[in-house]
């Protein structure tokens, strides 16, 4: 009888044990777990210690996606089934996939999806696999977009692409307790021959703008040359002309002063005037290179220069 009540004794308490290793669940920071009590929604485990009845209680597996690299770095998808729901930003890597653009060009593209599980209920009860789900989702809706969009709109409009791609998603998966914080193309490879002949248009724009910008820069510095020329010539210009007028102001003040000598003493200025221009006539004659040319002097010369002397006793 003693061995029989010892025996239901050990069992009862490792069946105790058993119960309150089954019935406590902890539940790591920035995870959930939804609990079901015999088939139906129970509730929603949160971090830390929570408290379930086994065998009436059974948390609720899910099939999930997640995305790892090998041993080269090359992502890859892994699917499982698991009752722990990350709620974490999550990092989803689609592999790459041919699209037609409007123009026909078939071009890959791969793209990077960043979501958060925001309730786990619908994340559960929503949808069946929910990785999966949205990857069809973004590839259908990338291959709408980048239809619409030609070769060269597709290769500029990147960000256009990731913010209405992003705006999409995140409407389409609110129902699935899902919010996707954005979408980036990471490659965008057009085929080979497309390839080829933009790096030829590339080449050639390059080689254009550095025509341009030598021919500009041949232009501005001829530009350049010839105002300077033009300010050179106008500065020697102004110089010259500064110079005979300091000259002939000089003259003229000599003149002056000399015709006003010449009338205090009492004689004609005109005939020194006549007298000075002859000098300077026959002086360009003498220094002038005259070969076997006959130079005649005019009659009234002989007066004149016979009137020098007295011209210079007078000024005296």
């Amino acid at each position: 009888m003693l061995e029989g009540l010892l025996i239901f004794l050990i069992l009862l308490v490792f069946f105790v044990v058993l119960l309150a290793y089954l019935g406590f669940q902890i539940i790591p920071q920035a995870q959930s777990k939804v609990v079901e009590r015999l088939g139906q929604y129970h509730k929603t485990l949160a971090p830390g210690v929570n408290i379930i009845w086994p065998f009436i209680d059974k948390p609720r597996k899910v099939e999930w996606s997640m995305t790892e690299e090998d041993n080269q770095g090359r992502p890859f998808t892994v699917h499982t089934k698991t009752d722990t729901i990350d709620l974490r930003e999550s990092v989803f890597d689609f592999p790459g996939q041919n699209v037609i653009t409007r123009d026909n060009v078939v071009i890959k593209i791969n793209a990077l999806l960043f979501y958060q599980v925001t309730d786990p209920v619908k994340a559960v009860y929503e949808i069946r696999n929910l990785p999966v789900a949205i990857e069809q989702l973004t590839q259908t809706s990338l291959r709408n977009l980048v239809g619409e969009l030609d070769l060269d709109g597709t290769l500029t409009s990147r960000e256009t692409i990731n913010s209405r791609l992003t705006a999409i998603l995140d409407d389409a998966t609110d129902k699935w307790g899902v919010k996707v914080n954005r979408v980036e193309l990471k490659d965008i490879v057009p085929p080979p021959e497309i390839q080829a002949a933009m790096e030829k248009q590339m080449r050639a724009e390059r080689e254009r703008r550095a025509t341009i910008l030598e021919a500009e820069g041949s232009k501005k510095s001829r530009i350049l040359e010839a105002e300077g020329i033009r300010e050179a010539e106008i500065l020697e210009a102004e110089g010259h002309k500064q110079a005979q007028i300091l000259k002939a102001e000089g003259e003229s003040s000599a003149i002056n002063q000399v015709t006003e000598a010449i009338k205090k003493s009492g004689a004609d200025p005109s005939k020194y005037l006549i007298a000075v221009r002859y000098i300077e006539a026959y002086e360009n004659m003498v220094t002038a290179d005259t070969g076997n040319k006959i130079i005649y002097l005019p009659y009234e010369a002989t007066g004149i220069l016979s009137s020098i002397g007295g011209i210079s006793e007078m000024l005296k």
